[in-house]
């Protein structure tokens, strides 16, 4: 992998449409993912990316795509993904990475395993294939590990993909199929005329449409605020790092109290740890301060404070939303602190001493866009007719985002969408409602 800068070449060029059926903000895999949907029900798209395709989260995230602990209302869309994400193989034509060689949640004790009991009985609710594994069973499938383990939540359906081969394959079966895909295309605002959408105000000009999808990731609630509609939305500041080829562990995706590895197509592994995130609240999150109360104390011990980065690029305090004014971030592209890459290395030697003579030959950091339930929103906005949201996975769009892509097409299309998501209608923020927490970050 190579992340993806503003530096990057653009690979996505196109005359701006004077009118169009949908205009999609944000080419990460939801907006990417609703695009192929719609697309195949003859619906005329035009994906707007101010950046580059999978340029931030959709592509420098762990590459899991996992049923296991999800939100109980996720889990029954999870399920149908992993179906998409089979289909996808075949449908693009296009290495994905795509392998299901399951998931483990590694315990160490009799607490860790225990704190897994409600995702248990969920799983057996849905019929998932998740069970414990015994430490002699584990170790069957975990090699060249020191056995710090005693047992271990296992799902063998889960699934792997490499992030940015996934969504940039299925952007140009997109873009083959007839999806218009136009980057360095930031959208500055909508137009609305009597409460209905009428089009959308780009830096390359002005499109008429009268369906728009928001899935834009970190930047949904500053296009949102713009129209006085109001997104508390977190940016959680992640780091990964890929290794060369190494020895065997595991051939899916792994974590346990400090570390979690997934097995790369390229023979090595994407590393990072599971008890250390930044967190650099925007002036946005300070005035919804009080909604993440429940999350931050459930995170707090893996949380770490930071109030300005310079390594983001782009002050987090400020809420301008004007596109035009962020040429220079086009790309949202934190480095991983020296802090994180040192902490990352002494537990990988500790955690897993077979890769201490395996090198590091990347590291990157992501911002994750969070939720104060930590789960997204997928809705129409009823007070901005023709103005549909995707956003705020929380760590957890990667896996999922194909199904809620087929959400997404069906609810812009006017049907219904196929599974229940009361729990992540836009309103929960404003209604009253009692905010359920689900996984955390």
């Amino acid at each position: 992998m190579t992340v993806l800068t503003h530096f990057s070449p653009i690979q996505y060029h196109a005359t701006l449409p004077e009118q169009i059926d949908v205009v999609i903000i944000g080419a990460g895999i939801i907006g990417i993912s609703t695009a192929w949907f719609l697309n195949k029900a003859g619906i005329k798209v035009l994906v707007c990316e101010k950046g580059r395709v999978a340029g931030e989260q959709s592509s420098r995230n762990w590459g899991w795509v996992r049923q296991q602990g999800r939100d109980e209302a996720e889990l029954p869309i999870m399920m149908e993904s992993i179906a998409i994400w089979q289909e996808l193989v075949r449908e693009i034509g296009a290495e994905t990475g795509f392998h299901q060689g399951g998931s483990l949640y590694l315990c160490e004790n009799q607490e860790q395993l225990d704190s897994y009991q409600d995702f248990l009985q969920i799983a057996e609710n849905h019929k998932l294939d998740t069970r414990i594994l015994a430490s002699n069973e584990l170790y069957r499938l975990v090699q060249n590990t020191p056995e710090l383990w005693k047992s271990a939540v296992y799902t063998p359906s889960d699934a792997r993909a490499e992030p940015e081969a996934s969504v940039t394959a299925l952007a140009k079966a997109c873009q083959a199929a007839g999806v218009t895909i136009i980057e360095n295309c930031g959208v500055n605002n909508l137009d609305f005329s009597n409460g209905q959408l009428d089009g959308v105000n780009t830096e390359q000009g002005f499109v008429r449409c009268n369906r728009v999808l928001c899935s834009a990731g970190h930047w949904s609630a500053r296009l949102l605020d713009r129209h006085k509609l109001e997104l508390p939305q977190l940016s959680v500041k992640a780091s990964v790092a890929r290794t060369a080829e190494a020895p065997l562990l595991f051939d899916g995706n792994a974590a346990g109290s400090q570390i979690a590895f997934r097995r790369r197509i390229d023979g090595g592994y994407s590393v990072a740890m599971t008890d250390y995130l930044e967190v650099m609240p925007s002036l946005h999150a300070v005035k919804h301060f009080r909604r993440f109360l429940p999350l931050l104390k459930l995170a707090w011990p893996k949380l770490n404070l930071r109030i300005y980065d310079e390594t983001a690029h782009v002050n987090p305090f400020s809420d301008e939303a004007d596109y035009t004014r962020l040429a220079s971030n086009r790309v949202l592209n934190p480095e991983p602190s020296n802090e994180a890459m040192k902490r990352l290395r002494r537990i990988l030697n500790e955690r897993l001493p077979i890769l201490q003579s395996v090198p590091i030959v990347e590291t990157w950091s992501g911002m994750i866009d969070a939720m104060p339930d930590a789960v997204p929103v997928m809705d129409e906005i009823q007070q901005a007719g023709g103005l549909f949201v995707a956003t705020g996975f929380s760590g957890h769009g990667f896996g999922i985002g194909p199904a809620c892509g087929k959400i997404m097409s069906n609810l812009i299309q006017g049907q219904a969408a196929g599974f229940d998501i009361e729990r992540f209608r836009f309103s929960r923020f404003t209604d009253g409602s009692e905010l359920k927490l689900g996984p955390s970050i």
